[in-house]
């Protein structure tokens, strides 16, 4: 492991041993010597405080990247939330997420300025969506999903993500993920995807199953999505 830094010294004061196995468990992708073992609650208050108390630090940290840890992954993604000024969120953003690993650091951070300039950042989510890091990818649909559902949606973000084409199971679970919010919120403007069954069949099946799980789907609609299931190979 490199030498330690400040903010690594801060993250294994909070480290909750136990805790950092129950997340490696979680986090297949990552080995166990990567994980501190940090509950998410500490890092956003430890966010919050850094922000306020060491600026200049912050700058630093958020400049320095990669990162070892996971905790310092997420901690970076809560710093980033804590920005004030858009151009500069969007800039952290696309600096960092080339270097996130994980479906957990990349779906735990949202900065809320991103909700209230919701056209440029659809700009960016576009080419996110295009680019080759599986993670980046996730991210711009899980933006979507969170965020454009419902004021600011529009069908044709329906066709751009219908349109990815991935082997990443993460990518995968993410789509299937959004299309099944989407059915719970924007119902009749996805069901003729779904209909039409030309997603892939890992997404197809994964999308009816997440919709059938859903409190928010009645269950004519949850049994009507059945017939739409592909044959898997």
């Amino acid at each position: 492991m490199p030498q330690e830094s400040a903010f690594v010294r801060l993250l294994l004061a909070l480290q909750d041993i136990p805790y950092g196995d129950f997340t490696y468990k979680l986090i297949p992708t990552l080995s166990r010597e990567r994980i501190i073992g940090v509950r998410l609650p500490a890092l956003r208050k430890v966010a919050k405080e850094l922000t306020k108390q060491q600026p200049e630090e912050v700058a630093q940290f958020l400049h320095t990247l990669p990162h070892c840890y996971h905790e310092e992954n997420l901690l970076h993604g809560f710093l980033i939330e804590q920005v004030k000024a858009f151009d500069k969120a969007i800039a952290y953003t696309e600096a960092f997420l080339p270097h996130i690993d994980n479906w957990a650091v990349c779906d735990t951070f949202s900065p809320k300025l991103f909700q209230k300039h919701p056209k440029e950042t659809y700009t960016h989510i576009v080419q996110w969506l295009k680019g080759p890091q599986p993670y980046t990818i996730r991210y711009g649909i899980g933006l979507l999903l969170s965020n454009y559902l419902d004021d600011y949606f529009e069908s044709e973000m329906l066709s751009l993500v219908a349109s990815i084409q991935s082997d990443e199971y993460y990518v995968n679970m993410m789509i299937a993920w959004y299309f099944a919010t989407a059915l719970a919120k924007q119902y009749e403007a996805t069901l003729p995807l779904i209909q039409s069954q030309t997603l892939s069949p890992f997404v197809q099946n994964k999308t009816i199953q997440k919709a059938r799980e859903s409190r928010r789907i009645s269950q004519e609609v949850k049994n009507f999505l059945l017939q739409y299931k592909l044959p898997t190979i």
